[in-house]
Order: structure tokens, then C-alpha cells, then sequence
């Protein structure tokens, strides 16, 4: 949700906003509902008190002059009971656009049409060499008995899998070096609700819009054999929803900023309008394992990109530590979504793809979730204001496996353990086929 207020002081930011953003929405009929929003709110009021008034001043009335109060008074109820009606009406289409309506990127961000006008800001690490044939990622999880597409799918569906053995323990391994390179820089660490309510994801930008296709809605039986109804929850694709929503309704004080928060979560989506895309291997799949960085800070945009470098590095300290080479991205105008200032993507190297493959995202969102959530903080003026929220993909597995075995595979179909993994997986140096769970 952006401030209404600069939408009407300078309504052609947001028509320039919402053209380089790709986002479908008049600008001009919505300053024009607002007058009508307006003016109806004044109507209204201005109805409200003056029948108040007349019905304290009736009881000292008399005769006549009662009579036609009286007559005057219910021909105004039923005016005002037709425009209560009618403000119900453009309130409805005033908020549900207003949830629509896209911020203004900061300056630096480039302009493009889609994604593939994002831009490279630089590289890390060097890319492998092999001496032999190198298999993918999904010939050696199975070689190695530690991944099993095909029963997930017998299982779930497709873009299924089991983790199994050393693949399990290779995941939680990776996690949990994660969640202590965070936590020793002071974050603290989350085990939120896979679940949340509408309200939640709306909150945090992801209802309504193109990305709610994506959302895993649940239902419950409510008699045997009856009928699945819905029950306003939905299993969360990010932690990021159900941290962000931590402080909704709140007022925080200024000294407790900024709140640096690690999701650790499952996480479930969609992938609705993927049919054909990526559906071999983890790349691209229903279930996976994410850490999110959730920063909350005071609204100002120096602080603000400070964090941003911060979460960013964060997430390239943990690939640095996997010696995997990997780029960042600036994500161009045309693939930002409404409610971000501007967003780096972190690609990491796949050998199989023969490309740098998403694997991180990280976003600066303004005052854009908390206006929609509702938190504040208290300046040093005492006055309130919304809070600045940030997020980033610190890690999300499986999707880095990919990178992990296929970059450290050796020629006899072993993986050799990252080094910094191997004291979170007994001192194992690497994985074969049917390996003990020791060194």
C-alpha cells in the first residue's frame, strides 16, 4: 500500500511507476475515485451532524416547528442512509485498488521491459573445470541413493521428491551453517506458522495479484464425506509472510530498531503457469526448505539500502563459504513487482544448466508491507510513523543442492562434503553410494 497523500502530490511518479513496472492500473480513475471518496466521507459527516443536532434540539420543539423537524429528519435519514450506501460502494473499489497501486523504484534501478533486461552487477568465484564427463545433479542424487524423484512423484505428484540418507542430512547440514552464520551476527531465529490468514498475505503484498496462483489455499471437512469448504488459511511459499506479520498491529519503539529476524521455514507453492518449465530435477519444485532474513527499520532510505547491503551480503558470505561461484543481479523495472524500491537476485553456477541459476532474492519494500500491516514506530519527535521492512533468501534448499553436487562431484560419482558442512555432518568428507552416517 503506498501514501496516498504523495499519490496526489505527484500522481505522474506513479503513472511512470506503473508503466515501467508492467502494472495494469489508471491512475487518473483512481484520483478521480478519490475525489468521489472524498467528497462522499464530507457528505456523510456533514449529514451525521446535522441530524445529531436535530435530534437533541427536537425534545424543546413544539407544535408545528416539531412536526416538520420530525418530517425533515426522516427525509434526511433516508438521504443519508442512500450515500452511507454509495460511500460503502467506492470505499470498496477505492481499497481494492489502492491494494493494486505500485511504489515508485528508487532511482538506480534500471529500466526493462522484463527479466531479461536485468542487469549484471558483478561475479564471484571460479567456475569448475572437469577431467571427465560431469553428470547432473538428478544422475548423481540417484546414483547415490540420496534422492528419489520418482517415488516423490508416485507420492505427491509432479515436482516431488524424497531426500534420503546423506542427501537428508546434506540439506539439514547446510541449514542449520545458515542459521549460525546468522545467528552469531546477532539475528534471531524463527520457527513461524507454515500457515496464515488472508489478512497476512495481503499484508505482505502477495494478495491480491498474479502470485496468489501460486498460494496453496487449505480447507477443512466439516462432516464426514461433506464438502471441503475454505477456511481463510494458506500454506506460506516465504517465511517472509508469517515474519513480517509478527508485528502486525504494532507500535514499536524507535531504540528496538532495526529487528533483524531468521525465518526458518518449509515452504509450498504452485508454480502455477510453469506447465513444461524446468521439470526435471529440484529446480523448480512444490516443497522446499528456506531461510529468510526479515529486517524491519526506521523509514529512512539511507538506513534502509544499508540494510539492504547487509542481508545481500549475508546471503554471499554463505556461497562464499561453499566456494560456489555465483553473480548478482539488478533486477530492471519490467520484473520488480509493485511493492519493491529495487531488488537484487543472487544466480549461483549449475554445471548442468551451463548457466547461473536463481537461487536468492533480496528486496527493499519501502513502508509498502507495513502501511498494509500496520506497524509503526515512534521517531525521536514522538511522532509515528510505518515501519521500513526489507527480506532475503539467506539460503532455500533444494535448489542449492544443485549447485552443491553437481560443482563438488567427483569422477567415480562421489560428492565430496563442502568443507565448512563437514563438522555439521559428523566429519564426513564424502558421500557415496550406501555410506555409513560417519566420516
Amino acid at each position: 500500500m503506498i501514501d496516498i497523500q504523495d499519490l496526489r502530490q505527484r500522481p505522474d511518479a506513479y503513472k511512470d511507476a506503473a508503466k515501467k513496472k508492467n502494472i495494469k492500473v489508471d491512475i487518473d480513475a483512481f484520483l478521480k475515485l478519490d475525489e468521489e471518496h472524498r467528497s462522499l466521507i464530507k457528505e456523510v459527516e456533514e449529514m451525521r451532524a446535522q441530524k445529531n443536532a436535530v435530534s437533541k434540539a427536537v425534545p424543546q420543539m413544539k407544535g408545528d416547528e416539531k412536526k416538520k423537524a420530525i418530517a425533515d429528519m426522516k427525509k434526511l435519514d433516508v438521504t443519508l442512509k442512500e450515500n452511507e450506501v454509495q460511500l460503502q460502494e467506492v470505499e470498496s473499489r477505492w481499497n481494492d485498488i489502492q491494494l493494486r497501486l505500485p511504489v515508485v523504484p528508487l532511482p538506480q534501478v534500471p529500466v526493462g521491459k522484463d527479466e531479461s533486461e536485468n542487469v549484471e552487477a558483478y561475479r564471484k568465484g571460479d567456475l569448475p573445470t572437469f577431467d571427465f564427463e560431469p553428470r547432473d545433479h538428478v544422475t548423481l542424487g540417484e546414483g547415490l541413493d540420496i534422492l528419489d524423484i520418482e517415488r516423490g512423484v508416485k507420492i505427491a505428484g509432479a515436482r516431488s521428491y524424497y531426500l534420503k540418507g546423506d542427501g537428508a542430512w546434506l540439506e539439514m547440514a547446510l541449514l542449520q551453517f545458515t542459521l549460525d552464520h546468522l545467528r552469531k551476527k546477532g539475528w534471531t531465529q524463527f520457527t513461524p506458522p507454515y500457515l496464515a490468514s488472508y489478512e497476512c498475505f495481503m499484508g505482505t503484498g502477495f494478495f491480491p495479484g498474479g502470485d496468489q496462483a501460486n498460494i496453496y489455499a487449505v480447507g477443512e471437512q466439516l462432516e464426514k464425506e461433506g464438502p471441503v469448504t475454505p477456511d481463510n488459511l494458506y500454506l506460506i511459499g516465504t517465511s517472509e509472510v508469517t515474519v513480517a506479520s509478527y508485528h502486525m498491529g504494532e507500535t514499536l519503539p524507535l531504540e528496538q530498531l532495526p529487528k533483524r529476524y531468521a525465518g526458518y521455514s518449509p515452504c509450498f507453492r504452485r508454480e502455477a503457469g510453469t506447465y513444461g518449465k524446468d521439470t526435471k530435477g529440484l529446480y523448480r519444485i512444490h516443497q522446499f526448505q528456506k531461510i529468510e532474513q526479515v529486517v524491519l527499520c526506521k523509514a529512512d532510505v539511507n538506513e534502509g539500502l544499508k540494510m539492504f547491503e547487509e542481508i545481500r551480503t549475508n546471503a554471499e558470505e554463505v556461497l562464499q563459504a561453499l566456494k560456489l561461484p555465483y553473480r548478482v543481479l539488478t533486477i530492471c523495472t519490467g520484473d520488480l513487482g509493485k511493492g519493491k524500491l529495487i531488488q537484487n537476485d543472487i544466480e549461483t553456477w549449475m554445471p548442468s544448466r551451463n548457466a547461473y541459476g536463481e537461487t536468492h532474492s533480496c528486496s527493499y519494500l519501502g513502508d509498502f508491507q507495513a502501511r498494509r500491516l500496520n506497524i509503526k514506530y515512534v521517531d525521536t519527535d514522538g511522532k509515528k510513523k510505518f515501519v521500513h521492512t526489507l527480506n532475503n533468501t539467506c539460503i532455500a534448499s533444494p535448489r542449492i543442492l544443485i549447485p552443491i553436487l553437481e560443482i563438488y562431484q567427483n569422477a567415480d560419482g562421489s560428492v565430496t562434503v563442502p568443507e565448512v558442512l563437514r563438522p555439521y555432518m559428523g566429519g564426513k568428507e564424502r558421500i557415496v553410494r550406501g555410506g555409513s552416517l560417519g566420516a
